[in-house]
């Protein structure tokens, strides 16, 4: 028939046209089929005519607090967005925390407002929830519109006195008691928390600490004596504890290669990554289902970390909009360098590769989903059903 009876029932075909695979590749959905038709908001956005947003004020709402690595990548982008949108509105940018980001989550998901002036920033600690079901979780990925996306990485880092014994390996900190902020079991803490269960460290989870910006504050007290940040919110907050020589670097997770292999991250090219750590740590192993549930949840809190969305709903105008906007930010001539500083270096997506970088970030495999789910079961007590 005609272009518009046209069916798309692959998976690989549908995301092709940049379309958003938890609406039809079933995870766990079961796969549909799907008409460009009822797509169109993907597939016709470079069509539409520019929206106007003059005099109008854009909320971009963070599922976070203000002191975390997502308050920090919203504000960065939040001035560059308002120049870059016509009409240049005021972009506020509103904080939401709660239930491990699921609150925010939550309400965006009700928001049926597609004029703009409401937006919503997710980030792994979004995702984590989401992908091991857990029973919070009350929105769903492919009723958003994916505008932006962007990566990040991780650093963690131990306190002067222990940072003493760190010599490449975690041999000798296997005998210390370690404390750290924990915002949530099932958040992007799970990352650090395998990984240094892995390496046969003893730490004790201080839980609910409010975001990580809060889990910081308790090592700068003393209070905990290990922990991790962000990218941007290492890089501002956490690495001049390091120059006062307050705080050691232990690893970072790193970034994946084109291969999806492990190498070092390029904001942090003198860091080793935990997959060196490990390495070269006794008992501690690169391989195995452990090993292999960690970096497929790596890879899902962190290549493709955080994301800006539009509500269910938008109109196709509104949508184009926004996909242009962010994309004449990345384009900016000076745009590496400041966002460099500001928040690491990492690819930034736009249009309908925002939307694959956040399937790819959303693909894990069941064997790694279940292995989670009982790790976080027995060192938690997390019953994700």
């Amino acid at each position: 028939g005609s272009s518009n009876d046209l069916v798309i029932s692959d998976r690989s075909a549908w995301l092709n046209h940049g379309g958003n695979p938890r609406l039809c590749c079933g995870i766990p959905m079961l796969l549909k089929k799907i008409t460009v038709g009822i797509c169109a908001s993907v597939l016709t956005v470079g069509m539409a005519s520019a929206a106007d947003l003059s005099g109008k004020t854009v909320e971009w709402t963070i599922p976070f607090s203000e002191t975390g690595g997502s308050a920090k990548w919203a504000n960065f982008f939040a001035p560059l967005l308002s120049e870059a949108l016509p009409g240049n509105p005021t972009v506020v940018v509103k904080y939401m925390p709660g239930a491990g980001s699921t609150k925010g989550a939550n309400w965006f998901q009700q928001q049926k407002n597609g004029d703009g002036t409401v937006m919503f920033g997710s980030s792994g600690s979004t995702q984590f929830p989401y992908l091991l079901d857990d029973p919070r979780v009350r929105y769903e990925y492919a009723d958003w519109n994916t505008v932006m996306a962007s990566g990040t990485g991780g650093v963690a880092y131990l306190n002067a006195e222990d940072g003493m014994l760190f010599d490449g390996t975690a041999n000798k900190l296997k005998g210390k008691k370690f404390i750290y902020g924990n915002q949530e079991a099932t958040r992007l803490d799970l990352v650090p928390a395998l990984a240094w269960d892995m390496l046969g460290m003893d730490v004790k989870h201080v839980m609910g600490v409010k975001g990580r910006g809060g889990g910081r504050k308790m090592f700068e007290s003393g209070e905990a004596t290990i922990d991790y940040q962000t990218s941007a919110a290492y890089l501002k907050n956490s690495a001049p504890l390091v120059e006062q020589g307050k705080a050691v670097v232990m690893m970072s997770w790193g970034a994946l290669d084109e291969n999806g292999d492990i190498i070092r991250d390029p904001t942090f090219p003198d860091t080793p990554t935990f997959k060196e750590v490990c390495e070269k740590t006794d008992g501690c192993q690169t391989s195995g289902p452990k090993w292999e549930a960690w970096k497929a949840f790596f890879a899902a809190g962190f290549p493709m970390q955080k994301a800006a969305f539009l509500p269910a709903g938008t109109p196709n105008d509104v949508i184009a909009t926004f996909n242009a906007a962010f994309k004449k930010v990345v384009n900016r001539p000076d745009f590496a360098e400041i966002s460099a500083k500001r928040l690491g270096k990492y690819p930034v997506y736009t249009g309908a590769a925002a939307g694959k970088a956040l399937q790819k970030a959303l693909k894990v495999s069941p064997e790694a989903k279940q292995f989670i789910k009982d790790y976080l079961k027995d060192r938690f007590g997390v019953d994700l059903k």
